[in-house]
């Protein structure tokens, strides 16, 4: 692959901060449930005073100053590989830092699932596939509050191997609804865009997307692909990974059309100004690329 067809800016790896002291919970706490230490690309957990931290809180400080209104957000990337679990969790963790914050972390990546296990849950079931698949379970059954971190986590569940329909069952936004009237944000790690239908069906769903990009990796053409797949006036912005250039890795597209960085309008002139604001971004996306 050539450097020309590759996104090649701005931040090296994201690592993610969270203060280690148990929040306000929902549920208890089991702590037979969890193993002990994270993931060491989690600097939400593993290093909360770090640069990398640092730069996750900045990712938040957009999201509150921002997208106030979103709080349900999705995290994707065009390709598998992306780092968008990292992202994921470390947006929920430096989310959840906020005094009194009900922070709820979802795995709805549920071809793949990784979350649970990235964050030390031993027992992945029962997750979010058995919470809908069977009524008898709630919420509180399947959510499990982190014994370190103000973080609840909602693992996938079951193994499924087709979970399309799933994800357009009704019991999945009543879900979502629920989870709305008792967390402050929920963040979900979702599926990648091109490879499967599934996040496209989650995208409805949600206020907000971020999107994960890898630096020299992901194609550029896949990169416009997926971001044609969503509703410009969702996307917060998109993650650099991995980049040389560590103090220029997040980018967030604000849209025009508004004072406060949101795009408003119905109408012919609105579908100009989405159409406005979409080549607008894919023509900044194009000064990231070598070449």
């Amino acid at each position: 692959m050539r450097r020309s067809d590759v996104v090649s800016s701005t931040r090296e790896n994201m690592r993610y901060a969270v203060t280690p002291i148990p929040g306000p919970a929902s549920v208890p706490v089991r702590r037979d449930e969890w193993r002990h230490g994270a993931d060491e690309h989690l600097a939400s957990l593993v290093d909360p005073t770090s640069l990398e931290a640092d730069r996750y809180r900045l990712l938040r400080h957009i999201v509150e100053r921002n997208h106030a209104q979103k709080k349900l957000i999705a995290v994707t990337s065009a390709l598998a590989g992306d780092g968008k679990t990292t992202t994921a969790i470390n947006l929920a963790g430096a989310l959840s830092q906020a005094p009194d914050a009900r922070i709820l972390v979802c795995d709805l990546d549920l071809r793949t699932a990784s979350l649970g296990e990235r964050l030390g849950l031993i027992t992945q079931s029962p997750g979010l596939v058995d919470l809908m698949l069977d009524p008898t379970l709630t919420l509180d059954d399947v959510a499990r509050q982190h014994p370190r971190f103000r973080l609840e986590v909602l693992p996938a569940g079951r193994p499924l191997a087709v979970p399309y329909e799933l994800l357009k069952s009704p019991r999945l936004r009543d879900l979502l609804h629920e989870a709305r009237q008792r967390y402050d944000y929920i963040v979900l790690d979702t599926p990648p865009l091109v490879p499967v239908p599934d996040s496209r069906l989650i995208a409805d769903l949600v206020d907000g997307l971020v999107v994960v990009v890898t630096a020299h990796r992901t194609p550029r053409t896949l990169l416009e692909d997926a971001l044609n797949q969503m509703d410009p006036t969702k996307v917060i912005g998109i993650v650099f990974n991995r980049d040389e250039q560590p103090l220029r890795g997040y980018y967030s597209y604000p849209y025009a059309g508004g004072n406060n960085g949101h795009y408003h309008g119905r109408g012919r002139r609105a579908g100009r100004q989405v159409r406005d604001a979409w080549a607008s971004l894919l023509e900044k996306i194009r000064r990231v690329f070598v070449g």
